[in-house]
Parts: C-alpha cells; sequence; structure tokens
C-alpha cells in the first residue's frame, strides 16, 4: 500500500522537478573513493529474535539488512547512513543504532519494516565515535564511546590544559532524543582520564558499562636528550658496530610500580615530574540519573594493556575479557642484535585477552609458545601456526563457557575455554583455530555474532567486505555473503599486507598493524636503530641549515633513539618517510618534485621491506610485487578532517594571530616557521597528483635543529598528541611549568622523541624568542610572548589538511526540527559553493531509498533520470512529511556521484536500476 504521505508528495515534487533547470553533468572532481581505514569495533548485531543480522559496510557507508533464515543469510535491505560505519547495535526498543566514525554522528534506524529500513534521526556527537552499547532501565540508554574534541561536542576540549580526560562516553536516553533539535541532546557527556577511547561492553542486566581507552599506554615515557645527558647518558652502546660514535639521543624509560627504569633497569626517578596512573578500562552505573562513573577505585581497572580493542562481559560469572595488544617498546633496536646481543625483532606486541574481576586485572599472552629468542624460521611453520594476532571482536555462549575471538592479523577465529582463560591453563594450538581463509587468501576478520539456536558463528572478513558463516559443531565455512565495495581494487588488494602477521612475521604475531594501528600509530615511542649498520649519507634536499644549537650533521647514523610512531596516513605527495627521512629514493636519482627522487613516495615506502626481516622478524623480504601492491594501498590512506578548526573552515581570532605569527618573517632563526614547514594546500596538483598538496612539509630536511638531520614534518595531526604536561627544567629551553604536573593521560607527546611535553613547550625553546630571531616571541616585561605562543599553539591544533572541516558532517532534517536543521544545510552548500565537499540527500519513499547530489544554487539532481533536478526548498518540504526524513552529508569532493546517486559507477543511476 502506498502511504498517504507517498500520494501527497509525489506530485508536489515532480511538479517542482519540471520547474527546475535539470542538470545533468557535475563538476570535474577528484578520485570518487577517499580511503581513510577506519578499524570496525561491533561491526555485526543480531536481532532479539534473531531473524536479523545487522553489519555496517564500512566502505559503502551503508547498513545491510539480512534475514536469518535455515538455509543461511539472505540480503534483505540496505541503508545510507554516516561516512566510515564502524559499530551497530540493537537498542532496547528494537530500532538499530550505527557509530559513523567520520561523520561523528550516530544514525539511528528504523528498521520495524526490515524492506525498508530508515534512518529517522542522526544524532551528532564528539570526534571520531567507535562503539556503542545499550544499558539501564530496559536497555534504554545509549552509550557512545567519542574522543574530548570535535566540532560538535559543546564544550571547550582544553587542548592546553593539564589533568584533562580525552576519553569521552556520550549517554543518550533512546526515547528522548530532543525531537527539536539539531542532532539530539544527550543525557550527559562522561569524560573519562584516559586517550581517547573506544570500545564499550555492558553486563547482561544492563546496569553497568565498561568503556576502555584505545591507545591506553604502558606507563613508558621518553626523557629529552639534554635531560639524559644531565642524568648520566643513556645505557651503551654509544657506537655502532664499526665503533663510529653516535649522536645524543632521547631516552625511554617506564615505571615499573616504584620508579622510572631504562631498559637496564637505571632509575631516572628526578626527571620525571608526572604520573602515569594508567587507568584503561572504565566502570560506569548506567541506572544512575544521569549515568556516572563508580567513585574511587572500583571506577577503574588499570593494567589492562596497551592497545585495547574490544571488550565483552561473560554472562555466567561477570568477568570481563578484553581483546588487547603489549607493547614491548622498552627493548631496543631493529635487527639481528649481533653488537648489542639482543634486539626487539619479531617482539613488538604482544596479542593478549585480559580478564578483569572485580578490581583485579590477568592478562593472558595468546602467544606464550613464542620461544622470541629464536628468529627467524621460514613460514609456513608449527610456532606460526599456532599464532593468533590483533584479536579484535568476541562473542560467548550463554552459559559462559566458550569465548569464540576474531584475529584480523591470523585470518582466525580462536576458540577458548573460557575456565582455561581465566587459568591460565589454555595451550596455544592450531587445533583450536577456525581458519577463515577463502582460497588460501586471508580475509581479515573484526567482528562476531554468535547464532547459538542455529549453531552459527557469523564474522565480519574486511578484506574481502563479506559476512563468512561458521558451523559451530564442523568449525568449517559454510557460506560468504559479500558486500557492495566501491574500494578500488588496489586497496583490496594491498590491505591484506598491512595486518596479516602469518605473512609478516615467522612467529605469526608481528605485522605493520602492530604498532601502525589500523594505518595510524600506537602513540608509544620505539628505539630501533639498529648498531649492526653503520652510517649512511643524507641525499638531501635541505631546506634549512641551523648552526646555532647543535654541531653540524648531515649522515643517517646507526643509532637514531627513540621515535614515535608515525602514521601511515597522507604519505602521498609528503616525500620521504621516517622521522629522519632516510628511507628515501634520493639514493636513486636527482630529486625534483613532484615524485623524483627524494620525492618519490613510492620508492621510500618500497624501502621498508627491510622492516619485514629486521623487525618484524620474517625470513626474508615480501615478494616485490606484494610490496608493490602494500605501496599502492598504504599511498591511498588518507588524514580525516581536522576536528579542531571551524566548520566552515575560518580560524578564530586566536588561531588567526597565530596563523600570522607561523607566516611572518623573522619569526625563528629559519626566517619563518612556513620557511620549513610549507603550506600549499594545491602543491603538485598541476602535475597531477592525486592527493595534492603539502601541509607542513614539502619533503626537504632540516639540519642540526638536533642532533640528527631530520626531515621536516608535517604537522596534520599534532591534535591527536594532546595529553601529556609536564617537563623538568631543561637546557636550552625558556623555564616556565617546571613543576610536579600529577596525573597525565599519554606518556609521548611532540617531536621525533614525544619528549616534548606540548607545543607552547617547543616554542619555549631558544630561537624562537626576538633575541634570536627579530620577530620571535617577544618574553621582555610587557612582551608578547606567552600570549603569542598560546595563539601559534591554537592555530597548530587548528593546521590545514587534505580534507576540509566540512567533510563528513550530517544533518537529518525531521517534521520537528527543520527550523534547527536548515542553517546547517545551508553551511554544508556553501562549503560545496566553495569546493570543500559534495553534499548528498539521501530518503526512504516506500521500500525505495532515493538519493541526491548537490551541483550548484541550491539545485540537486536525482537518483532517477526521469525526475531530474530539484531544490533545496522542495527536499526541504518533503523531509517535514511524516516518515519522509531526510538526510543530508558532506562527502569528500569526487565522491558524491558514486554515494549519492551511482552506487556502482555504471553510468546508470541507482533508481533506473
Amino acid at each position: 500500500m502506498i502511504s498517504v504521505s507517498r500520494r501527497l508528495a509525489a506530485p508536489m515534487i515532480i511538479a517542482s522537478l519540471s520547474l527546475s533547470s535539470v542538470v545533468t553533468t557535475t563538476r570535474a572532481q577528484a578520485a570518487s573513493y577517499a580511503l581513510f581505514e577506519s578499524g570496525q569495533a561491533r561491526p555485526l548485531a543480531l536481532s532479539d529474535d534473531g531473524k536479523h543480522l545487522y553489519a555496517v559496510n564500512t566502505p559503502d557507508n551503508r547498513l545491510e539488512v539480512f534475514r536469518v533464515g535455515p538455509s543461511g543469510l539472505v540480503h534483505q535491505s540496505s541503508v545510507t547512513v554516516g561516512l566510515e560505519p564502524v559499530a551497530v547495535s540493537v537498542s532496547g526498543s528494537g530500532d538499530v543504532w550505527v557509530v559513523n566514525h567520520l561523520s561523528d554522528s550516530v544514525s539511528v534506524v528504523d528498521v520495524s519494516s526490515a524492506s525498508s529500513p530508515r534512518v529517522t534521526r542522526t544524532l551528532l556527537v564528539g570526534d571520531e565515535p567507535r562503539d556503542i552499547v545499550f544499558g539501564g532501565p530496559a536497555r534504554s540508554r545509549a552509550f557512545i564511546t567519542t574522543a574530548h574534541r570535535g566540532q560538535n561536542a559543546p564544550y571547550d576540549p582544553q587542548l592546553a590544559t593539564p589533568g584533562v580526560g580525552r576519553a569521552d562516553v556520550w549517554v543518550y536516553d533512546a526515547a528522548n532524543l530532543g525531537a527539536s533539535s539539531l542532532g539530539g541532546v544527550p543525557l550527559t557527556i562522561l569524560s573519562l582520564f584516559s586517550d581517547t577511547p573506544r570500545a564499550l561492553a555492558v553486563n547482561p542486566d544492563g546496569t553497568r558499562v565498561y568503556a576502555a581507552g584505545f591507545h591506553s599506554g604502558n606507563r613508558t615515557t621518553a626523557l629529552h636528550r639534554d635531560i639524559v645527558a644531565l642524568g648520566g647518558g643513556p645505557p651503551p652502546p654509544f657506537t655502532d658496530h664499526l665503533g663510529t660514535t653516535q649522536p645524543a639521543t632521547a631516552l625511554i624509560v617506564k615505571f615499573d610500580g616504584t620508579s622510572w627504569v631504562d631498559s637496564v633497569g637505571q632509575t631516572w626517578d628526578p626527571y620525571v615530574n608526572y604520573s602515569l596512573p594508567d587507568k584503561d578500562v572504565f566502570v560506569i552505573d548506567a541506572t544512575s540519573n544521569p549515568p556516572a562513573q563508580l567513585p574511587g577505585a572500583a571506577g577503574y581497572y588499570t593494567g589492562v594493556g596497551t592497545i585495547l580493542y574490544n571488550m565483552i562481559v561473560n554472562p555466567a560469572n561477570g568477568r570481563v575479557y578484553v581483546t588487547n595488544t603489549e607493547a614491548m617498546n622498552l627493548d631496543r633496536f631493529e635487527g639481528p642484535g649481533i653488537f648489542t646481543g639482543s634486539s626487539a625483532r619479531g617482539h613488538l606486541h604482544e596479542s593478549r585477552i585480559t580478564v578483569l574481576d572485580q578490581g583485579s586485572a590477568a592478562p593472558r599472552h595468546l602467544n606464550k609458545h613464542i620461544d622470541y629468542s629464536a628468529c627467524c624460521a621460514p613460514i609456513p611453520n608449527a610456532e606460526n601456526d599456532r599464532s593468533l594476532a590483533l584479536p579484535l571482536g568476541m562473542a560467548i555462549t550463554s552459559d559462559g563457557a566458550t569465548l569464540y575471538v576474531a584475529a584480523l592479523g591470523s585470518s582466525k577465529i580462536g576458540v577458548f575455554s573460557t575456565a582455561q582463560l581465566e587459568n591460565d591453563t589454555f595451550s596455544p594450538s592450531a587445533a583450536s583455530h577456525i581458519v577463515l581463509d577463502d582460497g588460501g587468501e586471508p580475509v581479515g576478520p573484526t567482528g562476531l555474532a554468535l547464532d547459538e539456536g542455529r549453531g552459527r558463528l557469523y564474522a565480519l572478513t574486511r578484506f574481502d567486505n563479506s559476512i563468512a558463516v561458521v558451523d559451530t559443531a564442523t568449525r568449517a565455512v559454510t557460506a560468504r555473503v559479500p558486500m557492495h565495495n566501491p574500494e578500488p581494487p588496489s586497496v583490496v588488494a594491498g590491505r591484506p599486507f598491512l595486518y596479516d602477521a602469518r605473512f609478516s612475521s615467522s612467529n605469526g604475531e608481528a605485522s605493520c598493524a602492530s604498532c601502525h594501528v589500523f594505518g595510524d600509530f600506537d602513540s608509544l615511542a620505539w628505539d630501533l636503530g639498529n648498531p649492526d649498520t653503520t652510517t649512511v649519507p643524507n641525499p638531501g634536499p635541505v631546506a634549512e641549515d641551523l648552526m646555532l644549537f647543535s654541531p653540524p650533521m648531515n649522515d643517517f647514523m646507526a643509532l637514531k633513539g627513540p621515535m614515535t610512531t608515525q602514521s601511515l596516513r597522507g604519505m602521498a605527495n609528503h616525500g620521504p618517510m621516517h622521522w629522519r627521512g632516510d628511507r628515501t629514493g634520493g639514493y636513486n636519482e636527482p630529486s625534483a618534485q613532484p615524485d623524483e627522487g627524494t620525492f618519490d613516495e613510492r620508492e621510500a615506502f618500497r624501502q621498508f621491506q627491510a622492516g619485514f626481516v629486521g623487525l618484524l622478524g620474517r625470513s626474508g623480504p615480501i615478494p616485490a610485487p606484494d610490496m608493490e601492491a602494500f605501496a599502492d594501498f598504504a599511498l591511498k590512506i588518507m588524514y580525516p578532517p581536522n576536528p579542531i578548526r571551524n566548520l566552515d573552515n575560518s580560524l578564530t581570532p586566536d588561531q588567526q594571530a597565530g596563523r600570522d605569527h607561523f607566516l611572518a618573517d623573522g619569526t625563528d632563526l629559519s626566517g619563518s616557521c612556513v620557511g620549513c614547514h610549507v603550506i600549499d594546500p594545491d602543491a603538485n596538483a598541476g602535475f597531477g597528483e592525486p592527493l595534492p598538496g603539502f601541509f607542513g612539509t614539502d619533503g626537504r630536511y632540516v639540519r642540526n635543529e638536533v642532533p640528527q638531520v631530520m626531515k621536516t614534518p608535517h604537522l596534520r595531526n599534532l591534535y591527536q598528541k594532546v595529553g601529556m604536561f609536564g617537563m623538568v627544567p631543561t637546557p636550552f629551553i625558556y623555564p616556565g611549568d617546571n613543576d610536579f604536573m600529577g596525573d597525565q593521560v599519554r606518556g609521548f607527546g611532540f617531536l621525533n622523541d614525544g619528549a616534548m611535553d606540548t607545543i607552547f613547550r617547543f616554542m619555549s625553546v631558544m630561537g624562537f624568542d626576538n633575541v634570536f630571531s627579530p620577530g620571535g616571541f617577544d618574553d621582555s616585561p610587557g612582551g608578547n610572548g606567552e600570549a603569542r605562543r598560546r595563539q601559534v599553539e591554537q592555530y597548530i591544533m587548528a593546521f590545514e589538511s587534505n580534507l576540509a572541516p566540512i567533510v563528513g558532517q550530517q544533518v537529518t532534517v525531521t517534521q520537528h526540527n527543520v527550523a534547527a536543521a536548515t542553517p546547517r544545510l545551508d553551511l554544508f552548500l556553501d562549503r560545496a559553493d566553495e569546493g570543500e565537499c559534495d553534499v548528498i540527500a539521501k530518503a526512504r519513499v516506500g521500500s525505495h531509498e532515493i538519493g541526491f547530489l548537490y551541483v550548484g544554487s541550491s539545485q540537486f539532481i536525482a537518483d532517477r533520470q526521469a525526475l531530474g533536478g530539484t531544490t533545496k526548498s522542495t527536499l526541504l518540504f518533503f523531509a517535514q512529511l511524516p516518515h519522509h526524513e531526510m538526510t543530508f552529508t558532506s562527502v569528500p569532493p569526487g565522491s558524491g556521484a558514486r554515494i549519492g546517486i551511482d552506487r556502482d559507477e555504471d553510468g546508470i543511476l541507482d533508481g533506473d536500476e
């Protein structure tokens, strides 16, 4: 039956379309797919009656609905949600909520008609939401993890303030979202004393919700190189194997419960003036009004792990299982360890499940069979076969006796007796693994849903964007159900090389993703020089020579000291790789933009072949075609939009003042900040570079600022590194804020080694002031030094990036909120007119989803050729009809046609197929 509202609306829309100028082509745009590599947190959910399975289709920005039947899964429908959906959960009332990582939103989907699901609300939340559960009375409250920042957050993130938790949990009353509000009204926003969060879990009666930090740390930190010198110097070696003296560097130390110690046990207590409480998992009373963290020690667990992935509660005994990895970054050096007798090779992050019970945390190493002292047997081998790497999503039987664990890096599901897991009596065995490979190729499981009544386990497999159906009795894959995937073939082919530990390492535990978590970083520093190598010349080119603080040094030495893990995001068009730029094509040919010599990013990435053997512990390099496929994938990963900068891409007055200083001549020893940290959003676009722009670097080097040559780094992600405050008085840094600073959420801050706690502190280094630079910070009485430093710091947190801040943002227009929603839609269209995004719209009409693409001048074209074009006013009118909510999304430039009107890019509009 056609609804009354549809019968009324259709003639009005068609009449309007007939009067509109029909636009049949769109502007020339960038590539139609932007790769963000968002990590899935909870990609599957079964309906309470077990009749439907809901799956996030992350690359296609959709929720897929499957009917669960005797013969398996049957695809029933699909609905467009936000960008990069990573988690799905079913509310107590039966609605399905989808967490959209890039859109900073949650889609509320009415699935009362499984064949015609529709988005009824879009909740606007903090930056990069990751997970969702329902708890509280009758599971009526939604809990959502986000970073403590973002343009939708109703607070100042206090990025320059010590002691602020960086993990938020937004809580909503599902029955009272604020009908007339723009993006929902939260019941409360909990701030937890951890870095950015990820996983959530809820106990069976809904009274307790558990929230985990993501990059939770392991009580390691870095001491500035000059502090290390004051403390007597680092532990040996002081030369490479040829006897060449090595540069002064920072030092990683770890709090062992009593003291700060280095890798050989030397104490450094006087030189650390903050503490790392390592609060990992937080306990929330879901029934209190409003929900709140339990007070005191009952409200958190420590010592759970370094990178916390997922959690689940045992329904029989209430214990919480946390999949995680534990970093071994106190260990030093890449390579065979001949000169020093040891190295970190093959032993980076241990894969674990930690059992939480009444205040105690008991880590269980999943690969306790590995002999880390022996490396590196050819693969396949028995040790590798027994290993599980990168444990993520879990499912548990209703009696709490059996736990299933998705191992992303092994293409397996581990099966554990929970009793053996809790008692640590299990023995790693390939016989307890369910291998999910398809034709011998890994598939990358991320999440699980257990269908006990049918004896099935559903696994979302990210590499092939499918759902694997497993018979729990035979432990065999019985079916694979693919979802539409718009990713280029090169992305699909290259992704496994990031994660597949069976292929990357001899022992089956280490992969590039061990440290480059979902293509990003692990928020740690590692001391991975190789004393069994020796000095290599730097081919340049050099942007600046600074001769004031350090002796001339142009070569890459064997030892480099601690370096924070760098992201794989945004490597395209940014030159050589590593902090030092020692992965470079500059040895092969003269250097010239856009892609010759030092500026050849593909050649730079090829040189990471050495890491497979020297760091991951593989018996030999991976085949050259595989390395090319890996490069094809990695060089497409992009940074998300900056979450600090205003959505209209403007700067606050303080940010603008900071930018003016950044661009001004005479503000530092090199002449200006931008002299090294180049800003050019269109750089190399004229050469056809698919991801153009320089955002803090053009790939050149700077010499003598520190006792090593360094590549000038980009500045797109510094907001991610906030959370460490405290530094003892240090030579060449003007004093201030050197008292004990108390608890911090991070152990690593800024610069290559993470030893600089804040950007403000970095700008307090001698040389940035007007004593050395005529336009530098004025620290004389009455001068602007402190205020101007704060302004530059604010600007850098809102630094330019490849994508404008508006990208990903959403608004759902309903009959109740049109007044609040219209200004936000106008903002979207204004930014689209400036070329910063495309704008699409989606709505449900009967059993069909209709899409629209904005083409300028308040005009949209529909996904049905017969409808042609329409106006913003008409779409707003339509959205106010009952049950015809319309969701508008700002998407990356060039992707609007695919996401909005031609999903498979075959030239035939979606509604005409």
